[in-house]
């Protein structure tokens, strides 16, 4: 439990990491679209090479049709209730409301969001270990290009520097609470883990489906974006050999 929390926590904190690279280095459109195509292609082939896969092998088409679809639509319900900072990325790069208010209700989505990604690496590490770690450092890379996408337009929005980093922290920390509901869920019901697993992989295409890539396409040219999802597909790939899973 302790480790898997722990995981979740680091993949949860990597938003602040983007806030404070955002803060300080403040990388370029191109630049920014290269990370995060790289973060689509770890997101998009763990979800289907090292979640969907192995659930499909243990439980079976029905349970994986379900624990996907339900993954995908509650990413789906959440990010139509709750507005998520790529909605105002659309908007010029600026928040329409310029005070504190404002950010702290962006951050509440973000940390709303982030509580299924807890959710998947509790439900990676139930299964194996290797998964946890391994579903922890994909969300850690797409959380990083979201905390920097995050305290940009609240800087330009008149937000001051060390509370947009506190902001993109904060959305961080709710991260752990799911990783501890799934693992406790999972551990007491064996059964349900191929679910969860299936679960997980709804979340992150969904997250990869709906915010990186269209986050890409409004940040980098196409060849760039191209170039970073193939090259994070490579690196799943390598990962599962490494890891032999």
């Amino acid at each position: 439990m302790f480790e898997a929390v722990l995981l979740s926590l680091i993949a949860g904190l990597a938003t602040g990491l983007g806030g404070l690279i955002g803060i300080l280095i403040k990388p370029g459109n191109k630049t920014t679209g290269a990370i995060l195509g790289f973060a689509s292609g770890v997101m998009i082939t763990l979800a289907f090479l090292d979640l969907v896969m192995p659930a499909l092998a243990t439980a079976g088409y029905f349970i994986v049709i379900i624990g996907f679809g339900l993954g995908a639509f509650l990413m789906f319900g959440v990010d139509n209730f709750i507005p998520h900072m790529y909605r105002h990325e659309k908007e010029k790069g600026m928040l329409k409301s310029r005070n504190l208010k404002t950010g702290m209700l962006v951050a509440i989505g973000i940390a709303i969001h982030n509580f299924p990604e807890g959710i998947a690496v509790g439900a990676g590490y139930a299964h194996a270990p290797q998964f946890g770690i391994i579903i922890a450092i994909a969300i850690a890379l797409h959380n990083i290009p979201e905390g920097i996408v995050t305290v940009i337009p609240l800087i330009s929005a008149g937000v001051k520097k060390k509370k947009a980093l506190a902001i993109s922290l904060f959305s961080g920390i709710v991260e752990p609470l799911g990783a501890i509901i799934a693992l406790t869920f999972l551990n007491n019901i064996t059964g349900f883990v191929p679910f969860g697993l299936a679960f997980a992989g709804g979340v992150m295409a969904f997250l990869t489906l709906d915010e990186l890539i269209p986050m890409c396409k409004i940040k980098s040219n196409k060849n760039l974006t191209s170039i970073g999802i193939i090259i994070g597909c490579l690196s799943v790939m390598t990962l599962s050999a490494i890891f032999g899973i």
